[in-house]
Formats: C-alpha cells, sequence, structure tokens
C-alpha cells in the first residue's frame, strides 16, 4: 500500500476533477502491475495497472488506495475490469464517498466473490486525497495558503520591492507546491502590483502549472497580464460592467466576490480538489476570518524588513486571543538559507 500511495501522489495537481489513485497488483509475493491515475484523469489506476499485469493478474492481491469506481463514467468501472480480470483480493485504503460508488465498487466485488479489505493505512490515504475527500464532503477543495516572507513577516517593502525575499531553494520548492495544486488564487491587487505568471516554473513539470484564478470584482485585470498567457479564471461581480477578452479566459460571476465560501463552491463544481491561495496579504486575512484556510505553506527568509514592510497577512479584527486561528505544525524544513514550515489548522 505504501507503493500504491507513492503511485498516487504522482498525479497530485494533474487529474481533477478526479482523485489521485495509485495501484499496485501483486502476485506471488512480487509486483506484476502498477498503475496511478492519469493526465485529466484517465485512464484511471487500476485499468493501468490491470495493463500492465496482463494475464498475471488473474488471481493476485490488488492495493489501491480509493475504491474502485462502480459507475459508468468516460471509462468503465474498476470494479467490473478487476472482476473480469480474476483478482483474488482487493485491499482498498478508503472508501470512496462520490455518490456514485461510495461502497458500491466493494458490494460489487464482494459480490463477485472478491475478498475486500479496507482501512489499510487509511489515514495517509486520506491525506493524500484530501482535496478530493472535502470536495466530495464538504463541498469546496482544500485550502492551502502558501505565504513568502521574511522573519517579521512581511511580504514586500513599504514600495512594493518583493523580488526575492527567499532565495533560489525556497522559490523552486514554491514551484513545486504549484505543481501539485489544480488551482492558484490571487487578489486583483496582487495582479496589478506584480503581474504574476503563476505557473510552474520547474523544467519538465512546465505542463503542471495550475488554472490561475483572480478575485476582481470589478474586471481590472489588464489583458496583457502574464497570468492570462495560458487559460485562466476571474471571479468577478455579476454587477461588474464591461468584459475581458483573451484566449481561455472565462469569467466567473458571483454575487458577491467577498463571499469565499459560494466561491469556493463555484471552483469545487468545476472541478477544483486543491487551492493554493498566494495572496496578498489582504487576500489571506480573508481566508483566514472565513476559517477556510485548511493548510498553510510558510517560507521565511533569514532577513527583516520592518514595520513600514507590507505584511503578509491582513487585518483580521481579532477581539480576543481565543479567536485566532490555529494550527500545528506538520513540518519544518530547510531550504537553503531559508525555512519551510508546513502547518495544519486545528481551529
Amino acid at each position: 500500500m505504501a507503493a500504491a500511495l507513492a503511485l498516487a501522489r504522482r498525479g497530485l495537481g494533474n487529474v481533477w476533477p478526479n482523485p489521485a489513485v495509485g495501484c499496485v497488483i501483486v502476485r506471488g509475493g512480487r509486483i506484476a502491475g502498477r498503475g496511478w491515475t492519469q493526465p485529466g484523469g484517465r485512464p484511471h489506476a487500476e485499468t493501468e495497472a490491470l495493463r500492465r499485469a496482463g494475464a498475471a493478474a488473474q488471481g493476485a492481491d490488488v492495493y489501491v488506495t480509493l475504491e474502485p469506481c462502480a459507475h459508468e463514467g468516460q471509462t468503465p468501472p474498476c470494479a467490473d475490469a478487476l472482476i473480469a480480470a480474476g483478482v483474488a483480493r482487493v485491499f482498498a485504503a478508503v472508501q470512496d464517498p462520490d455518490p456514485r460508488t461510495a461502497g458500491q465498487g466493494i458490494a460489487k466485488l464482494e459480490a463477485a466473490g472478491i475478498e475486500v479489505r479496507t482501512g489499510l493505512a487509511e489515514a495517509e490515504a486520506r491525506a493524500v486525497n484530501a482535496g478530493f475527500l472535502m470536495t466530495q464532503e464538504q463541498g469546496r477543495p482544500r485550502v492551502t495558503l502558501k505565504i513568502a516572507s521574511t522573519l517579521d513577516g512581511r511580504i514586500a517593502t513599504e514600495a512594493g520591492e518583493s523580488k526575492w525575499i527567499t532565495g533560489p531553494e525556497a522559490r523552486r520548492h514554491g514551484h513545486l507546491f504549484r505543481a501539485r495544486h489544480d488551482a492558484i488564487l490571487v487578489g486583483i491587487g496582487t495582479v496589478l502590483a506584480d503581474d504574476p505568471g503563476l505557473d510552474c516554473r520547474i523544467a519538465g513539470l512546465e505542463d503542471r502549472s495550475p488554472v490561475p484564478v483572480v478575485l476582481d470584482s470589478a474586471l481590472r485585470t489588464p489583458a496583457a497580464s502574464r497570468l492570462l498567457r495560458r487559460p485562466a479564471w476571474i471571479v468577478a461581480s455579476d454587477k461588474a460592467e464591461g468584459t475581458l477578452e483573451s484566449p481561455g479566459l472565462e469569467i466567473l460571476r458571483v454575487a458577491d466576490t467577498a463571499d469565499l465560501n459560494e466561491i469556493l463552491a463555484l471552483l469545487a463544481s468545476r472541478g477544483i480538489t486543491r487551492l493554493l491561495v498566494e495572496g496578498g496579504g489582504q487576500v489571506h486575512a480573508s481566508f483566514l476570518r472565513a476559517g477556510l484556510v485548511d493548510r498553510v505553506a510558510w517560507f521565511r527568509a533569514g532577513s527583516v524588513i520592518g514595520g513600514a514592510g507590507r505584511g503578509a497577512i491582513g487585518s483580521l479584527a481579532l477581539d480576543a486571543l481565543e479567536a485566532a486561528p490555529r494550527f500545528e505544525r506538520e513540518s519544518l524544513v530547510a531550504c537553503g538559507n531559508d525555512t519551510l514550515e508546513t502547518l495544519i489548522r486545528t481551529a
């Protein structure tokens, strides 16, 4: 199952709206086939593993990170494929909450005489597919807040200079975060101030750039913006006048651009399961105030700008310390001369 989970991680940021699934087929103590969800969400992991295993799948054990699907979509059900291949046992880490499957895949397999066991490495599997599970269970993508700041929490000087606060190792790690997310969100202030590309600039992973999403209630995004060089989404007020045209650009109209719950539900309905929020400070604060930050990835450089610099997080208007959003450390690693601390929300 550990091998299947490693395979599943290959699909993160590249398979939405489908989950990132890994599958390993074992026969006689040896791996006969392995597969993971392919770009765009298909073929599925199980069919890829079965294709590689061929006849060796008969009588084999199957380790898969999510319950095999039971519904007919753009591909046939994976449960049916496993039955047709004659596998003996299936170990599924997590039951699929998608109502089109939700236990039906397991029921199909058991009805065909295949032994099914669930719960193996469930916590690890849920962590890998936290975004997909959240869209199914809460109707919104998992949100990661990514910040690159000085020791005193500044993301730019008073004049707006921010290139580069962190070093090349930290920036490369930041681009890896982008590659593992479906979409990346910024506010119009960041677009106007920095003209960011919001792409993944790691050699060989350029095609893993997430969908840029801009919160731009009045449609002020310049047509020449770098992020519009590829398909992008702009979230605008349904009262905003005018329009903006660019190849691949979609304008998503909402009643209230301050209603982040509505916006996240809209992104989830369009298949986004993992959302990376890169600011600026007011956008960071708005997500924190709304209780919608699930994870924080904070890069810190060994420098100080001081009080006149631009803060990583705007005002949260807290009246009491007990009302502060709280997170617990997940990891702390060195990135060259900088550090990366990841934290998970606890309250």
